[in-house]
């Protein structure tokens, strides 16, 4: 049922996880403006649940119209405008870097000229290189803002490497927030809270060379952005997308924590710790990703309601419509009529 890049094609984030997104958009346009954005980018502004889910084409719909037509690449995010190309000018300067350290490094001087409420350090230590962004002065980090621009320097040094980078920590100065689950189809490493500072932490050993990006390789990254990068392709970097998946390529009715844990080379109560660990649970991941398949079938309207509980495993329509009810405050024909979300 699944496909190579399941993880991916499927995933989604809660409304709340763009929340603080919108909040930073609004004062950049008039509300007619706003309106139009939501709009264009199928994310419908009447009155939604708060389980309501947004895909990757919709954030990539609305990150294209609104870099663009405010005339600030960050949208707000910042307390300065980015102005129009400087992400282009970006990865001129990466491309050039003749590795994947040194591309970090032209990442952190080219946001010191540009942001005034944070630096970027880079900080070497313990097999690791770690790229932090210390507020200067009391500031309040923002959500989406510090989620974006670690996405970025993951984003361009994956696609300098031709491969996704391993992760191996991030972090957030702020508390664990109620959407917290949505991070790990965002990171392919587990994300900490309440930390001192934002950062993202590769090993040494993931940092090789460069290969070669053309000018137009250069050209598609800024027209696809954020579609390439935003969302991990990653299918083994944490235990939950190994079992996210296992699922993705195995019937539903032959998935169960048994069979995850067998592929995964491991006992089923290892793997319920680990699972544990990440916060999570077997049936929590079984559920988002049925979910998240239901939903882009809905979108795509190519399946009736019946066609796609049978998809993910439900012997009747009725009880996929209960599921789908309890998983995002909609039934599925009204989610289909409305395309989810906001504000």
């Amino acid at each position: 049922m699944g496909t190579e890049n399941a993880p991916t094609l499927y995933s989604t984030v809660s409304r709340q996880f763009i929340a603080d997104w919108l909040a930073a958009l609004r004062p950049l346009c008039t509300e007619t403006e706003f309106r139009s954005f939501l709009k264009r980018a199928d994310l419908m502004a009447d009155q939604m649940p708060s389980q309501g889910r947004v895909t990757l084409d919709q954030i990539a719909s609305l990150y294209q119209l609104a870099a663009i037509e405010t005339g600030d690449e960050m949208m707000g995010l910042w307390s300065r405008p980015i102005r129009p190309r400087a992400l282009q000018h970006l990865l001129t300067s990466v491309r050039e870097a003749t590795s994947l350290a040194s591309a970090l490094f032209r990442f952190s001087t080219f946001w010191n000229l540009l942001l005034d409420d944070y630096k970027f350090a880079l900080i070497e230590a313990e097999g690791a290189l770690t790229l932090r962004l210390e507020p200067q002065g009391d500031q309040t980090a923002q959500r989406f803002g510090h989620m974006l621009i670690l996405k970025l320097a993951h984003g361009l040094l994956s696609w300098l490497a031709r491969y996704e980078v391993p992760v191996a920590r991030v972090g957030f100065p702020f508390e664990r927030p109620v959407f917290e689950e949505d991070y790990a189809v965002v990171f392919p490493a587990a994300v900490q809270f309440s930390q001192t500072a934002t950062s993202i932490s590769f090993s040494l050993d993931d940092l090789g060379t460069v290969q070669a990006r053309s000018s137009a390789d250069l050209d598609r990254f800024l027209e696809n952005a954020p579609r390439d990068w935003i969302f991990t392709r990653s299918q083994q970097h944490t235990q939950s997308l190994r079992v996210r998946t296992y699922l993705s390529q195995t019937e539903w009715n032959n998935a169960n924590l048994t069979g995850a844990a067998s592929a995964m080379h491991m006992t089923p109560r290892t793997l319920i710790r680990k699972l544990e660990a990440d916060g999570t649970t077997f049936q929590a991941i079984k559920d988002a990703l049925r979910r998240d398949i239901a939903i882009r079938h809905l979108q795509m309207g190519q399946h009736s309601v019946e066609a796609i509980a049978h998809e993910v495993g439900f012997s009747s329509a009725a009880n996929f419509h209960k599921a789908f009810q309890r998983w995002t405050g909609n039934t599925p024909s009204s989610y289909r009529r409305r395309q989810p979300v906001v504000v």
